[in-house]
């Protein structure tokens, strides 16, 4: 098992300032870093790479969907310019190092329609990823497609419709990322969650219900590390979590208030619990 962090708690645009803090993560604990990907142009490749090479830490990439760019839109422009995005991102993870892409990678994070998806934006979207399969191949990149609660997105919500999404791309390089407090708002057990998904299943972020530390709310962990035994997942557990004051990320995530006494204490105490119950669980690391 691999633990990781997203940087969001820290900061929503890595850049070479932010390079202090990849000691104090492999210190605590982590085998790696998630970094938010916005466009791949515009990522500090060079920076982030040093920074993983001295520390001897490795990184997963995650993105969304910017600039109104949009698998399920109408506009076949649109759509087209958001799987280039997309090729973007994934040519420049694989150039950092990463060999996994993970986020809601449909439509904007906070777009809601006002109606049910519709059969031509599921559609589109698979088809999209079909197109990008082979483009990740031929990158050594996995793409984890992560179901979001119905407050974020009216796409995709729960674990059966991410792995009949999944289903229907049928390429080997796309699967899903699991997240615990999507699922504790639309899963009616988060356990069975991940043993729905577990065919695809390339990816974990272990959250709090309220995105607070890990083990402080009412996440059934145990049931959650159970399931994660049975179906043999040994990939990354990750913590994800956001930081009020920056602006973009708190509109984005609704997050108005502090989760802990400081944002990176969901990080540092989290850990201890997720390799606790790891090894009670599993038997090991």
């Amino acid at each position: 098992m691999k633990f990781g962090v997203n940087l969001l708690i820290w900061t929503a645009n890595f850049h070479a300032s932010h390079l202090s803090l990849l000691p104090r993560i492999r210190s605590a604990g982590f085998d790696g870093v998630e970094v938010l990907m916005y466009k791949g142009r515009d990522f500090a490749v060079a920076e982030l790479r040093k920074g993983l090479d001295d520390t001897g830490m490795e990184c997963t990439i995650c993105s969304v969907m910017v600039d109104g760019l949009s698998l399920i839109s109408d506009d076949a422009g649109i759509r087209a310019k958001a799987v280039d995005l997309l090729r973007e991102n994934i040519a420049t993870a694989a150039e950092v190092g990463a060999r996994m892409i993970a986020g809601p990678m449909y439509s904007p994070v906070g777009y809601l329609a006002g109606r049910r998806r519709t059969v031509d934006e599921w559609k589109s979207a698979v088809e999209s990823w079909q197109a990008l399969g082979p483009w990740l191949a031929q990158h050594d990149v996995v793409a984890a497609i992560e179901p979001l609660n119905r407050f974020e997105t009216y796409f995709l919500n729960t674990a059966e419709d991410a792995a009949r999404f999944c289903d229907e791309v049928g390429h080997p390089n796309v699967g899903v990322l699991f997240d615990t407090f999507h699922a504790n708002i639309e899963e009616k057990s988060i356990a069975d969650g991940y043993r729905t998904v577990a065919r695809h299943l390339k990816h974990v972020h272990m959250c709090e219900n309220d995105r607070g530390t890990p083990g402080s709310g009412h996440v059934e962990w145990a049931e959650v590390f159970g399931a994660l035994k049975e179906i043999g997942y040994d990939g990354w557990l990750t913590i994800e979590s956001f930081d009020s004051n920056l602006p973009e990320i708190a509109a984005a995530t609704a997050v108005w208030r502090d989760l802990a006494l400081t944002p990176e204490a969901v990080a540092f105490d989290g850990i201890g619990f997720l390799k606790k119950m790891t090894r009670q669980v599993f038997g090991r690391l």
